[in-house]
């Protein structure tokens, strides 16, 4: 199944879409798509559904993350083995884990805000994860088992804040819209093979990114296993993986988001994003805004 949040921001609606690539109103279903409508039991309920009896949607509506209220919002840093050669760092003998502030969460076509003062915005293109079942404590051998679905996650990083004002990777991370996730929660019947996919990223029309989840270091199954050993993952916490190489920081000279750019990015069977890159001076003057969001920025 592909599930998906649509609506205004703040007021998103749990939707599927059906086999005709038709959006459908979840809505009588579960209130959703988050916590505990992501469980095993739950996707079992809505896979038995007919979606021909599921309102259609009107077309033109925007999409909203294809997850809500994510608690935690865990990211790893270099699992890509090509990445770490292009940025000189060394293979990691155990994943990097961080976090990424799950208010930078947003859809996957909203605009990017470049922080105010930055000078090092970049793009990475990466599979997350979506957990379905509370997990603490799981073996590699299972871990799948706790996984409700992937999607496509833009992690947004400030690389100057990120590596160079000391402390965490987390500061760099969590800034807000830096978090584009969707279009789709694709569940994970859907995609046998997690390390088998394409991924690209485009800034301006132009490829930056081309890799493929292969070449992950750690791989989906580690991955979960590993982070659950450390905290506990509940249903809706999303965590991203890492990306390939062809990032901004990577470049020589590098090369940075400026306002005005347009990023596209996709992963095989997830779908595809696209944003409008914004300086944060224009994205908290725009009188088109909700005033709630206009209010956040200020």
């Amino acid at each position: 199944m592909k599930l998906v949040r649509y609506g205004q921001a703040g007021q998103e609606k749990p939707g599927l879409i059906d086999a005709q690539g038709t959006l459908r109103d979840l809505s009588s279903v579960i209130p959703d798509v988050a916590g505990d409508a992501l469980s095993t039991k739950s996707l079992e309920k809505l896979r038995g559904l007919d979606p021909a009896g599921l309102p259609v949607v009107p077309a033109g509506q925007r999409l909203g993350a294809c997850v809500g209220r994510v608690g935690n919002f865990i990211a790893i840093g270099l699992n890509y083995a090509d990445h770490a050669a292009e940025t000189g760092a060394p293979i990691p003998a155990e994943p990097i884990v961080f976090n990424k502030a799950p208010s930078c969460i947003v859809g996957p076509n909203d605009d990017v805000i470049i922080p105010r003062g930055s000078q090092k915005t970049d793009w990475e293109v990466e599979l997350a994860i979506v957990i379905g079942e509370r997990a603490s404590y799981v073996g590699a051998n299972e871990a799948l088992d706790f996984v409700a679905g992937y999607c496509v996650c833009n992690d947004v990083s400030e690389r100057e804040y990120q590596l160079e004002r000391g402390g965490t990777w987390t500061k760099g991370k969590g800034c807000p819209t830096f978090g584009p996730l969707g279009p789709w929660l694709v569940t994970r019947d859907e995609i046998p093979d997690p390390q088998n996919l394409g991924m690209w990223l485009d800034v301006n029309g132009e490829r930056m990114q081309t890799g493929s989840t292969k070449t992950m270091i750690f791989d989906v199954a580690q991955i979960v296993s590993y982070v659950s050993h450390f905290m506990i993952l509940e249903p809706g916490d999303v965590i991203t993986t890492g990306t390939p190489p062809g990032v901004g920081m990577g470049m020589k000279p590098p090369r940075y988001l400026k306002s005005g750019d347009t990023v596209s990015l996709g992963i095989d069977g997830l779908g595809e994003q696209r944003q409008r890159v914004l300086a944060y001076e224009e994205h908290a003057s725009d009188t088109s805004l909700p005033v709630r969001e206009r209010s956040a920025s200020a």
